[in-house]
């Protein structure tokens, strides 16, 4: 029972350790349209809420407790009760984007987060991909450590390179491994190959999966669904979401009646969507091809209706 937003909490704590543009003519009345729909927001009831498909900005971030930090780990969970599907896109940390109000224009996106938090973050996402962002969760490093060793004590199983054993310093032989909590951290921040943040997107998306069968073998049994609001509240410790908890426990319901059986991923930019530029203030970028990745991605997210 109401284990979705289990997948979504869960989902900033793993993801943390990785790593066409529509500018609204006015950006006053942008915000304020914003703190108007913040306000309306409010206003609802959790069951209203649970019955809407859902835009979930999941951060990451690359700190250990520290003001100033980067969105190492940037995604958007989409959830639609009805469906069976929850569709996750990673959004690469490098891609060049035009931040609101920031004195350059374009900057890498992750460096969104770094001058103006979740809500600058969020507003150029918008802008830049068309799409809306319904609520934010961010979790550090030491969230992301604390939460792993609460839902999986056991560890995640992952396939270990020697690569990544030398990098990471682990006492292992190469092949099927479980990791716990910081050496998952670090197995998902690895970048020391030739995929480099590539590689870290597609094992954030793989740790996330893999998690997914877990949580929901955690809360089949009557002993799971017992400790459920504890989980809950313990998992929120270590996540600043502005989700309350009656909205969980209420999305939780949903999923009950719609259980979701599958996770949809995507990456953007898209396969031969972007180039490798490089720019004196904010280093090498991904250059995207905006238009083919913010129609890939609304394609994506569209819910297909009978």
């Amino acid at each position: 029972m109401k284990k979705i937003i289990i997948v979504f909490l869960l989902a900033a704590a793993i993801l943390s350790g990785c790593t066409s543009f529509q500018q609204k003519e006015n950006s006053n009345d942008a915000r304020q349209e914003t703190k108007s729909g913040e306000a309306e927001e409010e206003n609802k009831e959790p069951s209203a809420i649970a019955n809407e498909t859902r835009n979930f900005l999941l951060i990451g971030v690359d700190s250990r407790g520290e003001e100033d930090s980067r969105s190492d780990a940037i995604l958007v969970a989409s959830y639609e009760p009805s469906g069976e599907s929850i569709k996750l896109v990673s959004l690469m940390r490098d891609s060049y984007v035009k931040i609101p109000d920031y004195q350059y224009a374009y900057s890498k996106l992750n460096h969104a987060y770094y001058i103006g938090g979740k809500d600058l973050l969020k507003e150029t996402i918008e802008q830049n991909f068309g799409i809306n962002i319904d609520h934010t969760a961010v979790i550090d490093f030491m969230g992301f450590t604390g939460m792993l060793d609460a839902i999986a004590p056991d560890g995640i199983e992952v396939e270990v390179s020697s690569k990544m054993i030398e990098d990471m310093g682990l006492d292992l032989e190469p092949g099927k491994q479980k990791l716990k909590g910081r050496d998952l951290l670090s197995y998902v921040r690895f970048r020391h190959d030739g995929q480099s943040d590539f590689g870290r997107v597609d094992r954030q998306q793989e740790i996330l999966i893999g998690l997914k069968d877990e949580v929901m073998n955690q809360f089949s049994s009557p002993a799971g669904l017992a400790r459920f609001p504890d989980v809950i509240s313990q998992a929120m410790k270590y996540v600043e979401t502005d989700l309350k908890i009656e909205e969980a426990l209420s999305l939780g319901v949903s999923f009950l009646m719609n259980p979701v059986t599958d996770i949809e991923t995507l990456r953007v930019p898209i396969t031969d969507s972007y180039e490798n530029k490089t720019y004196e203030h904010a280093g090498s970028v991904l250059q995207l091809n905006f238009e083919e990745n913010a129609e890939a991605l609304k394609q994506f997210l569209e819910t297909e209706k009978e």
